[in-house]
């Protein structure tokens, strides 16, 4: 898929928690063994998906250099909101001055539903209905205590500013979706923790979609994977990425500098895009990216940049995911668990 009129990213940001804790330790307590994964990024005690998201909205805000009222439409992804009913975007744009004209959208998508979120921003402004929109993923991914998911459940947001190609730090080239209905991870109404379907999370879940998406992508653009510098998948272990890098016909130098989930966990909605966020930290004019997110029963976005001589001089206005991961305060599982809110009195 591809829009009527070039559009692109004008402005991205990061956010990542300042305290950690080491797997070894989640290990210690439940007496299993530890995961690939060294650590996992921890929300404090007043953070939030919705405080996440502003966060990395600000470091997009300044990277795009234009004023928040310019902002037509603010769409969040998230599995994990504050609130039950109360929206985040409308509280995220209240916050950085974007009301009150505007389109505010919560969606709830699985892991997909950050880059789904800027799918529909895409869509918005190069149809022309929008100058500029925010696309933003961010999750404080919840684990069950002691179950697979409490290794790699953490917490950080990303947020990308879409607008017009000659303003973009990174230009749109093409969107491709693979969707079916595979719930092989899921939450019913008044549960406090998700559950996942083991066997069927890499096939046909993982690995399908994304497979299917990138070659969906890659064939109505005329690409190839040895026509990108960079390449960014779901991560949701440090193993599946490389294996579906393997499936598709990419290398690992490809994937290696967007691969975050050993240092921060996987962030889920925000798993991708931040991600995207690392690779944009550190690519050159003129190199192509492909990003392929998944979501369990919501599927697979497939999206292609390039990035244009706008991204160096932009880049050093907010941020970097490497000063984020750079501050760390490790915590026990004792604090880890009072900050989660796992202790029930």
């Amino acid at each position: 898929m591809k829009t009527s009129q070039r559009v692109g990213i004008v402005g991205y940001g990061a956010y990542v928690p300042i305290y950690r804790i080491k797997n070894e330790e989640i290990a210690r307590v439940w007496g299993k063994s530890t995961w690939p994964i060294k650590e996992k990024s921890v929300p404090g005690l007043d953070e939030d998906s919705l405080t996440m998201a502003y966060e990395a909205s600000y470091n997009a805000l300044k990277r795009a250099q234009i004023s928040p009222e310019e902002i037509g439409a603010v769409y969040v992804g998230s599995e994990s909101p504050p609130y039950a009913v109360k929206p985040s975007a409308t509280v995220i744009a209240e916050a950085l001055g974007i009301t009150p004209q505007l389109i505010a959208i919560d969606m709830e998508f699985a892991c997909r539903a950050g880059t789904t979120a800027l799918q529909s921003v895409i869509g918005l402004v190069g149809s022309g209905m929008i100058k500029y929109g925010l696309a933003v993923g961010t999750d404080t991914a919840q684990g069950r205590p002691g179950d697979a998911l409490e290794f790699t459940a953490a917490a950080g947001a990303a947020a990308f500013i879409v607008g017009k190609g000659e303003e973009a730090l990174a230009e749109i080239e093409a969107t491709y979706s693979y969707v079916t209905d595979t719930p092989d991870f899921w939450r019913r109404e008044g549960q406090k923790y998700p559950r996942h379907g083991g066997r069927f999370t890499g096939d046909p879940a993982y690995f399908k979609h994304i497979v299917e998406a990138a070659r969906g992508l890659m064939s109505e653009a005329g690409l190839a994977p040895q026509d990108f510098n960079y390449v960014v998948f779901h991560q949701p272990n440090l193993k599946f990425p490389f294996r579906v890098a393997k499936k598709l016909g990419f290398g690992k130098e490809q994937v290696t500098a967007g691969l975050l989930s050993g240092i921060i966990g996987n962030t889920y909605a925000a798993s991708s895009m931040i991600g995207l966020a690392a690779v944009l930290d550190k690519a050159k004019a003129g190199e192509r990216i492909l990003v392929v997110s998944f979501g369990s029963g919501a599927g697979s976005d497939a999206i292609s940049l390039v990035t244009t001589e706008l991204l160096e001089q932009k880049r050093s206005l907010a941020p970097l995911i490497e000063n984020y991961i750079d501050r760390r305060i490790y915590v026990d599982y004792a604090t880890y668990a009072k900050f989660r809110g796992k202790i029930m009195r």
